[in-house]
């Protein structure tokens, strides 16, 4: 039996935030979120119960899609919500096969894979009602047998 190329689950749920600083504190020092950001990352992600939770700049996380997506929901309808949901693979090459399968479902490229600013390989589709979606893969990154991300960039489970 073929095993399917998209596995059933979400790796991280991404909210562009417009004060890091105030967000990591938030989440990490108000709400408790085990992470090892410091205050001044540009970026920071959260251990949870199995999805991890990411903050990463709203206006930057909305050029990481597309340069034509406005960070401000309130231009046209058409800007961008402030969250994003991610499927990490376990293999590069099925970035490309996740992407064809999302547009063949009814879904929209937003954005094709291409190496990541950050060492990784990804790119975007919307879902039918437009939910933006990031595909994945870093070397550095390590799944629990379940799907589950930990160890790499993302510090102990």
């Amino acid at each position: 039996m073929h095993k399917p190329v998209f596995e059933p689950r979400v790796s991280i749920i991404t909210l562009g935030v417009t004060d890091m600083r105030r967000a990591i504190r938030f989440y990490r020092d108000g709400l408790g979120f085990p992470t090892q950001a410091a205050d001044d990352a540009n970026w920071a992600i959260f251990r949870t119960g199995g999805v991890r939770v990411a903050l990463y700049p709203r206006h930057l996380l909305a050029r990481d899609i597309s340069r034509d997506i406005s960070p401000n929901p309130d231009i046209g309808g058409q800007g961008f919500s402030g969250i994003t949901l991610a499927h990490n693979t376990r293999k590069r090459e099925t970035i490309d096969e996740i992407l064809l399968l999302a547009e063949q479902s009814g879904g929209r490229i937003l954005k094709p894979a291409a190496l990541a600013d950050w060492g990784g390989y990804s790119g975007y589709f919307a879902d039918p009602d437009g939910h933006p979606w990031e595909v994945a893969w870093s070397d550095s990154w390590k799944f629990s047998q379940d799907g589950t991300l930990f160890d790499g960039p993302l510090g102990e489970p």
